[in-house]
């Protein structure tokens, strides 16, 4: 046994010894290398003697002119040198047997790709690769945008079919990653639900293949569309590599880690019950997905807040603070009228709402969620003299009009689907499958398409409505799509429908702003704030539930984006203050969705002095940096700093928990993003301390939170 393990190590080195003998011609070809330089770091990728692209560096900014290709061999016959190097963008063919990030059968039934490099284009903040198949003539194009001022990479790929003949793609991923060092990474993604979205979970991925992904049609609640990798790390220190994808449909992140060490990750479209056929000279571009590597968490958020705020939101509104939102729906549910929305609305202009926005029950035969869906008309029982006797009197408040929609969904019991009921995705074979007694409408077909832009846009020319909630609250199912030449191209095509319908609202009306809702949180991610300017995060509104929400949310999605309400949630089985509340939605976007007919003269001033404190610190919240220096599941309170980039102004927001013992009442606390060398005026409550910057952020500070579920909001200004 032991001759022959050493007989079998001497020829693997003597094997490796002799693949690692390369001819001038390779040494030449090694020399195309591409570097892509960030604010901090270095992309860099290359080409091989065989014309296959390699990665070589994602990390931290070294010398320029040491780059160079590492050798490539062959472990033995069941581990190939394509098993072994790390590719930049790994077609499914040859001798890899790792997981690939594109797929495809050609027209004689082929499924074995050969692409090699074959061009680059670089610029100052762009760079493209194209690779080749020469024996079918289709090219895979590598896109890469960055800028000076962040560590974030956007990438794409766009597959072209210049033969004559059809290609079907069967797996295409918008990027491929390989982590450096064959160490170990924690994996963190989220496990949540209806209700409970973005629970982060961390775990050592030491082995094998992991998925993140959904089949629903949108992103749903349980994984979300981004994958964060990291070792040793927190907010403050340790290696962080992340991607998100910016896709509301059905998505897939998988990691694999191989026999040596390599940890890989694919991100992208994902390939259940997926096919894309393109026909001779067309073309198909991925999704984006965002890249970066980072010091900590708290810069890779504090990162991708900046840079979704400059570079991924709609433009019209992606640099102003949103407004203070109040929203009707948990005041009236579907029982809405012109009386009692006005009524609202006198209080909500009042303590300070800047918008108004009237939910589900306005239109068509809606008194519940069995009927109405699909007719978008005003109710003449409801509006006996029309909506805008509603919309005149919430302007003449001062308050601008929002209206809620579900454009893509349709009940049995309405007119629409009495008149074409082969509007829903459907089989002829099967009985369509009813949540919350609806069904979901084909927008693959052009004339729902245009009928679900045509119903919005009729309401918005015709009525003074400068913000629309658009909802939808169910995944798809009985997915059958007749009118598709390949039906099983709808998921892409619904979510590029739900784009296209968006996109031409705010083109029209420049004015609009739109929120993605779906059932809360299953559409909150980029493919969504590409085109929307603000998610509805969950339809908890349970404070303390959400503190741990939020937290997962603010990890790599923008703050400003995220609707925080205030409600009468969970008051009677855990009570909660109002200052409570207010504390925790202020972290976002505030909005009030309380019953404020029920709310007495004191809880009346209570929100006016909150609102008023919020638009004071809005800047702070939705575009400073955010520090978080505790959280509810491992500290026992939440603790949220947030900072203004020009370090005179900071608010700090502290949240205990439900159960208090008496060794878990003290805390310390350092802040941080201070200038070390200024001094502060520090105000909790009805104490004001004076310190240094350098004190406050390196000599902890004591905080006593005994009470259960109390909270406090401390302002801190440069002097």
């Amino acid at each position: 046994m032991l001759i022959n393990a050493i007989f079998l190590l001497l020829f693997e080195v003597k094997y490796c010894i002799m693949k690692m003998t390369i001819s001038p011609e390779a040494s030449k070809m090694d020399k195309k290398i591409l570097i892509i330089e960030t604010k901090n770091t270095h992309y860099v990728m290359g080409v091989n003697e065989k014309g296959i692209l390699r990665h070589i560096h994602w990390g931290r900014k070294a010398c320029r002119e040491d780059y160079n290709l590492s050798p490539e061999w062959e472990r033995n016959s069941n581990h190939s040198e394509l098993d072994y190097i790390s590719e930049e963008y790994s077609p499914f063919g040859g001798t890899r047997y790792r997981s690939c990030a594109f797929k495809c059968e050609y027209f004689d039934g082929c499924r074995d790709s050969v692409f090699t490099y074959e061009s680059d284009e670089m610029t100052k903040d762009s760079l493209s690769v194209t690779l080749v198949d020469k024996a079918y003539d289709i090219r895979i194009v590598l896109h890469y945008k960055w800028s000076d001022e962040h560590d974030i990479i956007t990438r794409s790929v766009t597959v072209v079919n210049n033969s004559a003949h059809d290609l079907t793609i069967e797996k295409l991923m918008s990027a491929e990653l390989s982590l450096p060092t064959e160490e170990i990474y924690d994996i963190t993604n989220t496990n949540g639900s209806w209700a409970g979205e973005f629970q982060l979970e961390t775990s050592p991925f030491k082995a094998g293949s992991i998925r993140f992904e959904t089949h629903r049609g949108t992103t749903g609640h349980v994984n979300s569309p981004f994958l964060i990798l990291s070792k040793n790390a927190t907010e403050d220190f340790g290696d962080v590599y992340f991607a998100a994808l910016g896709w509301g449909g059905n998505f897939k992140m998988e990691a694999q880690r191989d026999f040596i060490g390599i940890t890989r990750v694919t991100l992208g479209l994902n390939d259940f019950d997926f096919t894309k056929i393109l026909h001779a000279g067309e073309r198909i571009t991925t999704p984006k997905a965002y890249i970066g590597y980072t010091n900590g968490f708290a810069e890779m958020s504090n990162q991708m807040n900046d840079f979704a705020i400059h570079h991924i939101l709609p433009k019209s509104f992606a640099e102003e603070p949103l407004p203070v939102l109040y929203n009707s729906w948990e005041a009236t549910g579907f029982d809405v009228n012109v009386d009692n929305q006005l009524r609202l609305a006198k209080i909500a202009a009042e303590i300070g709402c800047e918008l108004f926005v009237m939910d589900d029950g306005w239109f068509g035969a809606r008194k519940d969620d069995r009927a109405g869906l699909g007719d978008w008309y005003v109710n003449e029982e409801k509006f006996p003299n029309g909506i805008d006797e509603l919309i005149e009197g919430v302007n003449k408040l001062g308050m601008d009009f929002g209206l809620w929609f579900e454009p893509e969904m349709v009940n049995e019991d309405s007119d629409l689907y009495r008149a074409h009921p082969e509007w829903v995705y459907h089989y002829d074979t099967r009985k369509p499958s009813l949540l919350r007694n609806q069904l979901v409408l084909n927008l693959t077909i052009p004339e729902v398409k245009e009928y679900c832009f045509d119903v919005m846009d009729k309401m918005v020319a015709n009525h003074n409505i400068k913000y629309i909630k658009w909802d939808m609250n169910r995944p798809f199912s009985e997915i059958g799509a007749p009118n598709l030449e390949n039906q099983r191209d709808l998921w892409y095509l619904h979510t590029l429908a739900v784009y296209d319908i968006a996109d031409k609202l705010k083109a029209k009306y420049p004015y609009l702003q739109i929120e993605a809702c779906s059932s809360g949180g299953g559409r909150a991610e980029y493919g969504a704030l590409e085109h929307f300017d603000m998610a509805w995060t969950s339809d908890n509104t349970d404070p303390v539930d959400r503190l741990e929400i939020q937290r997962g949310f603010s990890m790599l999605y923008p703050r400003k984006s995220m609707r925080a309400w205030v409600t009468d949630w969970n008051a009677g089985s855990r009570p909660t203050s109002l200052d409570f509340r207010f504390n925790v939605s202020m972290q976002g976007s505030l909005s009030i969705g309380s019953n404020l007919l029920k709310y007495t003269d004191e809880e009346i001033e209570k929100c006016k002095y909150y609102i008023a404190l919020y638009k004071d610190i809005r800047e702070l919240v939705q575009f400073g940096k955010l520090y978080r220096l505790k959280n509810f599941r491992n500290d026992g309170m939440s603790a949220n700093q947030y900072v203004s980039e020009d370090k005179s102004r900071s608010v700090l927001f502290l949240c205990s928990t439900a159960t208090s013992f008496f060794n878990r009442q003290f805390k310390t606390l350092n802040l941080k993003g201070l200038d070390p060398n200024a001094r502060y005026r520090v105000t909790m409550g009805d104490e004001v301390k004076e310190r240094s910057g350098d004190y406050l952020m390196n000599v902890p500070l004591q905080e006593r939170l005994a009470d259960p579920l109390s909270s406090q909001i401390w302002m801190i200004e440069k002097i």
